[in-house]
């Protein structure tokens, strides 16, 4: 085997490593790397041989880096950022070429990514694009998992120390209802009796929070009909006149069901979502995203 073969597959098992080491998942490590549970424990025993120190805790309920695999993890994560710079300086084409894996909604995908990816596809067309869509909900743990480099999500409370973040749009978060079930249910003084008016609510995620947080605040105890995970999923249940619930607007301006709910002015009002490109401070080291990541910056500065 050549230096330079050898340096391939030990750039692909440091790969392997960084996955694993941001998952703490076999299961989806070995998904996403396309390899079978045996072939990823393999991989990771040849690292710890090779180190001469146990990288990784695991049980039957969690995986966990020992204090050894925290320091390999930086060693490691700067090996993978140089590898990547490596590849675009030893290139003949002074094109941008590599891969750029982004998740977010339905929704983002189609009102915000289009003139950003519109954008960049335009000034670097040798990128590849790989586009997954889900749960709003999960798009910062998908990032954290390594799933992907770039996600479309509402800024939490507390943004984690790790993850770089621009703004893309506020969306102010609703309450809706059902037209024609007779919901909600009201008291005497027409005030939304909750205790006896059912209440969607998503499973997870920052709705959920500032929900919960409102109930809570106002000392009230909903009754829950059902938890549902994605707000497409929660605005169908609403239109179908089950109950109550609370969606980002801009989710529901680009839903086919929104002219089954109506919103109802309840005060005092949610915080509105503030929904943005977010990104692992490391990655910003990488030449596709810093291209992404400048593509952002102009359309924003556009639109000012």
């Amino acid at each position: 085997m050549n230096t330079f073969s050898r340096m391939i597959m030990d750039i692909r098992t440091i790969k392997i490593f960084n996955h694993l080491a941001h998952s703490l998942h076999f299961g989806r490590t070995s998904r996403a790397c396309n390899l079978s549970p045996s072939a990823l424990t393999r991989a990771i025993q040849r690292i710890e041989d090779e180190v001469g120190k146990q990288l990784f805790l695991r049980d039957n309920r969690k995986v966990s880096l020992t204090p050894a695999g925290i320091i390999f993890k930086q060693y490691a994560e700067e090996m993978e950022q140089r590898w990547h710079q490596l590849k675009q300086d030893l290139s003949d084409d002074a094109s941008l070429h590599g891969e750029l894996s982004l998740y977010c909604s339905v929704t983002a995908a189609t009102s915000i990514l289009p003139g950003i990816l519109g954008r960049f596809r335009e000034n670097h067309p040798g990128v590849q694009i790989k586009l997954q869509t889900g749960d709003a909900a999960e798009a910062l743990d998908r990032l954290s998992a390594r799933d992907a480099q770039v996600t479309i999500a509402a800024l939490p409370e507390q943004l984690p120390d790790s993850v770089v973040f621009i703004e893309l749009v506020r969306t102010p978060l609703l309450f809706i209802t059902p037209k024609e079930s007779g919901l909600p249910v009201l008291d005497n003084g027409q005030m939304i009796d909750w205790p006896r008016t059912p209440v969607i609510l998503a499973e997870q995620g920052l709705s959920r929070v500032r929900i919960d947080r409102w109930f809570k605040e106002k000392n009230i105890h909903p009754n829950i009909y059902a938890e549902v995970a994605g707000n497409e999923a929660l605005l169908a249940m609403v239109g179908l006149g089950c109950g109550v619930g609370v969606v980002p607007e801009l989710v529901l301006e680009k839903s086919p069901l929104r002219d089954r709910v109506e919103i109802s002015s309840i005060t005092p009002e949610l915080t509105p979502f503030l929904i943005g490109a977010c990104t692992l401070q490391h990655h910003l080291t990488y030449p596709v995203i810093q291209a992404f990541w400048k593509t952002v910056q102009e359309i924003n500065t556009e639109m000012l």
